[in-house]
């Protein structure tokens, strides 16, 4: 199924129940968070439901965060490319074979007690963490220095911008 992400958290009409007699039910076999704008029609995201009665891991669910994922095609829409397609069903497969390691901050496989103590919430980041950030080897001190200079030239930037504009408004008969 593809919902709407309210659904994996909120509370409201009934749905936090209705998660907790699915789970219950063992019948979550995956959720995958999606990015925004994969739809012409609306740019939330969504997320996808894979339901199962007979699971292959009983007891467990696996979750994969593919929010950052896909290529912005217009400023609008955002398609998942076939690399993105097939490393999402590669982990899918994976899991079904019960040879899959988590990914921090991609994907995890969780037990049912596990969801139970998170009060039935299905977000997939709830569970798959951060992913791990590479040192780039610059000290901090030093990036900081770097960073607030970067920060200072672009604020006086804007300032010089803000100034060109107003004059050009100006020009035209309105002063902001």
């Amino acid at each position: 199924m593809v919902l709407a992400n309210g659904s994996l958290s909120s509370q409201s009409g009934g749905e936090g129940e209705i998660r907790k007699n699915i789970i219950a039910a063992d019948l979550v076999e995956c959720i995958v968070a999606m990015p925004t704008q994969l739809f012409y029609t609306t740019q939330i995201p969504v997320s996808l439901w894979f339901l199962a009665r007979n699971k292959k891991q009983k007891g467990k669910t696996l979750f994969i965060d593919a929010r950052k994922m896909g290529t912005m095609v217009s400023r609008k829409l955002r398609e998942l490319t076939e690399e993105d397609i097939a490393k999402i069903a590669d982990i899918y497969n994976q899991y079904t074979a019960g040879t899959l390691e988590d990914v921090k901050g991609f994907c995890t496989v969780v037990d049912t007690e596990e969801i139970a103590k998170q009060d039935y919430i299905l977000t997939p980041g709830r569970y798959v963490g951060i992913a791990e950030q590479e040192d780039d080897g610059e000290p901090f001190e030093e990036k900081m220095e770097r960073l607030t200079g970067e920060l200072s030239e672009l604020f006086q930037k804007s300032h010089e911008l803000e100034l060109e504009i107003r004059k050009k408004l100006g020009a035209i008969g309105y002063e902001v």
